[in-house]
């Protein structure tokens, strides 16, 4: 199991460890949990899986200059970046809340109530898609959409560059984030405001003290709470990793008419499917969901034992049968806070925040030739990395209990294959020369190279 680990990423290893941690606990008279010893081997492995990055990872053509990362801050606090200069990004983000706007449904610049909850933006820079529903597959991206919708910010991307371009303070700001191209430009706009967006690193609490090897930073009951986290109730199915997600989309069964990533990715079979939320500093972000209709802590638990609304699009990562004792679910409660800063947190100081990677991070795997079948099990493509010859047949199984997806993004190749459900098997042909990246759409964590020759 440890070699898994190591060659699968830290993001998916917290997941194949939640069976084997489960057996480590033992129940105690009182009914509350106590964590059994785990052994140096499976601490070991709980800590490689939940360890924090070393480095932050970004784009190579939007390297993270100081200059850049500062012009980005103060773009993002800018109400000049909507239509009428009354609305910022941090108007909906504050950086007091937790870059959140602790309500249900926010409101921007015509203050009518907008149709999602305000996400967090912690951890953005190790997040492949991003909204609610995926639909953007960069922060540079991600951030002209807000600017120009006509119920958030409301303006015209080139009308705000040339209002920026007018400010010589922003202009010989734009010339130090920028020496290689000194203008006041969109792409330069967005591309700063990511930079700043993708410091906004959660930072270290008792948890990672915990983590890191200090077995006083956790309580008895917090410690009882995290074995339940990674195993009776399952948890870790979707929150793994550092930042307690696994980037994917699920349908938790929530009463909603919003169809969420089905019409994104267009397959009807992943409707009402959302991206899990990261966990960290959830203390300071309620209320919860994508709708904002849970209030609590408390109340997200039980809508996990209630099961929510059964469809066919029901998650299967959902726990089953889900219930828990008074007792367990204080100490489920007990260490989600535990990923939470004690004051109100401020993004993470530590150096290697500033130490930057290109992107895409991925564990690394050799090339395989000759592979025919492509396995999709626990949301990885095994092998990851194939060397295969034009129009060679190539199949890509779902030997998984999840429904999966191949999507090709490539003008050689345009490829969506629509729902695969357990069992399932597609036959790839590549036409020409040269390398194709695959991913699913529903977990777009699962990555997989073909070089054709």
């Amino acid at each position: 199991m440890v070699s898994l680990l190591r060659r699968t990423s830290l993001l998916l290893g917290a997941a194949a460890l939640g069976f084997a941690m489960a057996a480590a606990l033992v129940a105690s008279r009182t009914g509350a949990f106590e964590p059994a010893a785990y052994g140096s081997l499976e601490m070991e492995q709980v800590r490689e899986a939940f360890a924090r990055p070393q480095a932050v990872p970004h784009p190579p053509d939007n390297p993270p200059l100081p200059e850049k990362v500062a012009l980005g801050e103060k773009l993002f606090n800018d109400p000049q970046l909507s239509g009428d200069g009354s609305t910022s990004c941090a108007t909906c983000h504050d950086p007091r809340l937790s870059f959140t706007d602790g309500v249900p449904f926010g409101e921007g610049l015509t203050k009518r109530p907008l149709s999602r909850h305000t996400p967090a933006l912690w951890n953005l820079a190790w997040a492949p898609t991003f909204f609610w529903d995926g639909r953007a597959d960069s922060l540079e991206a991600q951030a002209k959409v807000p600017i120009e919708h006509p119920d958030e910010m409301g303006a015209d991307l080139e009308e705000v560059v040339a209002r920026l371009a007018r400010d010589p303070v922003y202009r010989g700001a734009f010339q130090a984030a920028f020496p290689s191209d000194p203008t006041v430009s969109a792409a330069n706009v967005l591309k700063a405001l990511a930079a700043y967006e993708r410091t906004l690193v959660s930072p270290p609490t008792r948890f990672d003290q915990w983590i890191a090897g200090d077995d006083s930073a956790l309580t008895s009951q917090e410690k009882a709470g995290f074995g339940l986290f990674i195993g009776k109730a399952g948890c870790v199915n979707c929150h793994s990793g550092f930042a307690f997600t696994d980037h994917s989309f699920h349908d938790i069964g929530l009463p909603t008419n919003d169809l969420g990533r089905g019409p994104v990715l267009g397959v009807p079979e992943v409707n009402y499917a959302f991206k899990t939320p990261g966990l960290r500093e959830l203390a300071w972000t309620a209320p919860y969901m994508h709708d904002g209709s849970l209030a609590t802590l408390e109340d997200v638990i039980r809508h996990y034992e209630s099961g929510g609304v059964n469809r066919a699009s029901r998650s299967a990562d959902m726990p089953a049968g889900l219930d828990l004792t008074d007792d367990e679910r204080a100490a489920l409660v007990a260490f989600l806070y535990s990923l939470s800063s004690d004051t109100a947190p401020r993004p993470s100081t530590e150096p290697w925040v500033a130490i930057a990677r290109n992107e895409p991070v991925r564990a690394s795997t050799a090339a395989v030739r000759g592979a025919t079948v492509i396995s999709q099990r626990d949301k990885l493509f095994t092998p990851g990395h194939v060397v295969v010859r034009a129009g060679e047949p190539l199949t890509i199984l779902n030997d998984d209990t999840r429904t999966h997806n191949v999507r090709i993004f490539d003008p050689r190749f345009d490829f969506n294959s629509g729902a695969q459900e357990p069992g399932e098997s597609i036959s790839l042909r590549l036409p020409s020369e040269g390398t194709y990246n695959v991913f699913c759409g529903i977990h777009p964590t699962m990555r997989l190279t073909i070089e054709v020759e």
